[in-house]
């Protein structure tokens, strides 16, 4: 008679709000390729905790992060935009102004984001029993949209002054505001970019390489303000529809980044590293199904292992434990894993999960 065993045991049990216990670890390390003693003597030998109490949990941490990305860029986006509009005014600059457009719609997406950040802190609950992390890819659809709408604005006025051209005033001013606007969105976008791959937040690295294209955009004024100083007049509307294909460039970029994250996918790097980490756990004969997921910029994982198919109830739940605890080391930002464990088959024995395959073909 076979045993199936299921056991999900992580950093963070998510099992709505009746159930949480915390089990942290401040830091991520591959276990040791040889299993048995020298692997727990390592193991006793790092420094981690296992109590709530010891230190702040690691989700909370990269969330509080992830606000503070947003509040900071928010202020330094927020001041740029408002000096190039005091220009955009004096001036009529309509590639000043588009970038202008587009500064402002990239600190204002700060806002979906931070929503985003507050919600994913909560608890899960019996509705909702993974918790609020996908708000984070909803705030990513809304930043999508977002630069497709200052796209859209962008190549409008450009058209506009292209079919009605007029000379650009204070073109020295408008120079001066294309440098601050790219120095204020590339010190935004390395920001941005490097604490939202520190904590895996899909949504705020695609706000960063949003920041980023906006820098160009800039230069790309500077050259337009450079054309009108020598008395091309359309080359303001010209440098407006380039800015407006830079923009586009990034959409696209944007926009594949968070379709991957709603889908679903993840570095297959990752799916690698957490097979390994499995095979080198003791007791383990085989790694089966293997699936992690983001929810939010936290990772999840299910797998099935294979045990020896006489070993205990108890026996197979500690081999469990020890593959999840072997995947919280492995795999970074995986916070919780479900872990199966099935007998190794005997010849002759039916498959018991052959009960189940009519609700997999359906």
């Amino acid at each position: 008679m076979s045993e199936r065993h299921d056991h999900e045991h992580g950093h963070r049990h998510d099992r709505g709000p009746h159930h949480e216990h915390a089990h942290e670890h401040p830091h991520h390390h591959s276990p040791p390729s040889s299993p048995g003693v020298r692997r727990r003597v390592a193991h006793l030998l790092t420094p981690h905790s296992h109590e709530s109490a010891d230190k702040l949990d690691p989700a909370l941490e990269s969330s509080a992060r992830g606000m503070r990305a947003l509040w900071v860029s928010l202020a330094v986006l927020g001041l740029t935009a408002v000096a190039q509009a005091v220009v955009v005014v004096l001036s009529g600059s309509v590639a000043l102004l588009g970038d202008t457009v587009h500064n402002a719609a990239d600190a204002l997406t700060a806002v979906p984001l931070g929503i985003a950040f507050v919600l994913g802190r909560r608890a899960a609950t019996r509705r909702f029993t993974y918790g609020y992390g996908r708000a984070e890819d909803l705030a990513g659809i809304a930043i999508v949209l977002t630069i497709a709408a200052s796209a859209a604005f962008a190549g409008w006025t450009a058209v506009e002054r292209l079919m009605n051209p007029r000379p650009v005033e204070q073109v020295g001013a408008v120079a001066v505001a294309a440098l601050a606007g790219f120095a204020g969105n590339e010190w935004v976008a390395r920001y941005r970019i490097r604490v939202g791959r520190s904590i895996g937040s899909a949504a705020l690295v695609a706000d960063g390489l949003h920041a980023r294209t906006d820098g160009f955009t800039s230069l790309a004024v500077l050259v337009g303000a450079g054309g009108s100083a020598l008395g091309w007049q359309l080359a303001d509307p010209v440098v407006g529809l380039a800015i407006t294909a830079a923009i586009a460039l990034v959409l696209r970029d944007a926009a594949r980044e968070v379709f991957r994250r709603v889908m679903d996918a993840v570095d297959p790097a990752l799916v690698d590293r957490a097979e390994q980490a499995l095979r080198e756990v003791e007791g383990v004969r085989g790694v089966g199904e293997l699936r992690l997921r983001w929810i939010g910029h936290r990772l999840r994982a299910e797998v099935a292992v294979v045990v020896d198919g006489e070993a205990t109830v108890r026996q197979a739940h500690g081999i469990a434990v020890a593959a999840e605890h072997a995947l919280l080391h492995a795999v970074p930002r995986l916070t919780a894993a479900l872990v199966h464990a099935d007998p190794a088959p005997v010849p002759g024995e039916d498959d018991p999960h052959l009960a189940l395959a009519h609700h997999t073909a359906a």
